[in-house]
């Protein structure tokens, strides 16, 4: 499963910088390179919606949003640092 997270667009409205959340896939940076293969097919799509609400359609670029497995190593080094004290008493 492929989640968009955050999309950052740049001032000028040149490029827009889409960070995707991957769950359960194997091989994100395959996942991540066939996405980036079908840009165009997404850029058309995201053209025919917002066609009438900017002159131009942005560079995407695409990046993985790695935050979620931050945070899953974060909960388990502080599962890991309470059962030491636990031992500890």
């Amino acid at each position: 499963m492929v989640s968009i997270s955050s999309v950052k667009v740049t001032p000028d409205l040149l490029e827009a910088r889409i960070y995707l959340s991957f769950f359960q896939v194997k091989d994100v940076k395959a996942a991540l390179h066939r996405i980036e293969d079908r840009h165009h097919e997404i850029k058309k799509e995201l053209a025919a919606r917002v066609r009438h609400q900017l002159r131009s359609i942005p560079v995407l670029k695409f990046f993985q949003d790695d935050t979620l497995d931050h945070v899953f190593k974060m909960e388990e080094l502080f599962k890991k640092i309470d059962e030491e004290r636990g031992k500890g008493e």
